[in-house]
C-alpha cells in the first residue's frame, strides 16, 4: 500500500471534483462520536475492493474511489504539485494522523 500525503494547500473540493472527473465516489460522513468506527469500515471496503480514499482537513467525511487510475499522476499534474508537496508512505495511519494534526491538507489512501 503506498499513500499520497499532499502538503500543498489545495481547495478541498477542488481537489474533490478534479478527482470526481475520473472515478465514481462513496462517501462516509462522521462525527467525533462515530469517526474511529467508519474509519475502520471505510479501510475495510477499500482492502476488499481495491478501490482508493480520500482524506481531507476539515471536511468529515471519507471517500472511497471506485477505479483504476493513478490518482497521484493526476493529482501531481492538476494542480502542479512537485515532490516538496507531498510524501508518499506505506503506513495506513500516517496520513490520516498528518492531515488530523494539520500537518497535511489531504491524503489518497491505496491497499
Amino acid at each position: 500500500m503506498l499513500n499520497l500525503i499532499i502538503r500543498k494547500w489545495i481547495e478541498p473540493y477542488m481537489l474533490l471534483e478534479t478527482i470526481k472527473e475520473y472515478a465514481s465516489t462513496e462517501e462516509f460522513s462522521f462525527d467525533g462520536s462515530n469517526k474511529a468506527i467508519l474509519k475502520q469500515h471505510f479501510l475495510k471496503q477499500l482492502r476488499d475492493t481495491k478501490a482508493f480514499g480520500l482524506y481531507m482537513k476539515n471536511v468529515n467525511k471519507f471517500y472511497l474511489f471506485n477505479a483504476n487510475i493513478n490518482v497521484k499522476d493526476i493529482i501531481t499534474k492538476a494542480f502542479d504539485l512537485t515532490d516538496n508537496d507531498f510524501e508518499i508512505t506505506e503506513d495506513v495511519h500516517k496520513p490520516f494522523d498528518m492531515v488530523d494534526s494539520g500537518e497535511a491538507e489531504a491524503s489518497v489512501i491505496t491497499y
